[in-house]
């Protein structure tokens, strides 16, 4: 366990859960490891599904339906700003309605958070403005967040051979990536790593490469049963 999750361990109220985001380009089982570890938890845990997942006759899927009509890989519209902040919009919609459980969960599990919004846009962003620089526009994005919802306590960045993540992304959804959604993701790919070598702190890097899926969520499964257990520690101190 490093210092600063310990550090914002410490700093949590009683009543919020410990909350660890799983992030990733597509295709590197970022989807498979949350519902693992969500099941491995049992009832302590909720899982946040990937927005994109949401079924349609909920706000939020009729939202991604909206913005998925045109690029469902990217969910490109021609309005970069616009999708930004719809996106930025479900994720502090999804906090609010976490916060007015009866009995919040112990834990949270995340696929994709706000640094998944943060990264794809600033891909998309950036190609209609060459001159921008991309992890600038990241950060940017996240500190625009951060006032509206706070950082997870822990984020797991699931890594592996991008070639390889994006056939298994392609075979999964039965379409063929235009050359335009793979280097947004190839430009994701990059953004995050930056990400991890900026927030050491949060970030812990696991790369899958090679791995069946099952090690993977033993692994990823692990991580979240530490914190969760120190977490423990500190409310009963």
């Amino acid at each position: 366990m490093n210092a600063a999750v310990s550090a914002s361990l410490r700093q949590k109220t009683p009543a919020r859960p410990l909350w660890v985001t799983i992030e990733g380009i597509n295709g590197v089982g970022k989807t498979t490891a949350a519902r693992a570890v969500a099941a491995r938890l049992g009832e302590r845990c909720l899982l946040l599904d990937e927005i994109t997942d949401q079924v349609d006759n909920t706000l939020t899927g009729r939202v991604i339906s909206v913005l998925a009509a045109q690029d469902p890989v990217c969910l490109r519209t021609g309005h970069p700003v616009a999708e930004t902040l719809a996106l930025l919009a479900l994720k502090i919609r999804e906090a609010e309605l976490l916060a007015d459980l009866a009995i919040p969960p112990e834990v949270v599990i995340e696929d994709r958070g706000v640094d998944t919004v943060a990264v794809y846009q600033a891909a998309i962003l950036c190609e209609q403005v060459p001159d921008a620089d991309p992890a600038h526009v990241v950060r940017h994005i996240l500190s625009t967040m951060s006032p509206w919802l706070p950082r997870p306590d822990a984020t797991i960045l699931l890594t592996g051979d991008f070639q390889s993540c994006i056939r298994r992304f392609a075979d999964r959804i039965e379409r063929k990536l235009t050359p335009q959604d793979a280097r947004v993701i190839e430009q994701a790919d990059a953004l995050y790593a930056g990400l991890a070598a900026a927030e050491p702190g949060r970030y812990t890097v696991i790369d899958t490469a090679g791995q069946p899926a099952a090690a993977i969520a033993e692994v990823v499964g692990t991580i979240v049963q530490d914190l969760a257990k120190q977490q423990e520690g500190y409310r009963a101190a």
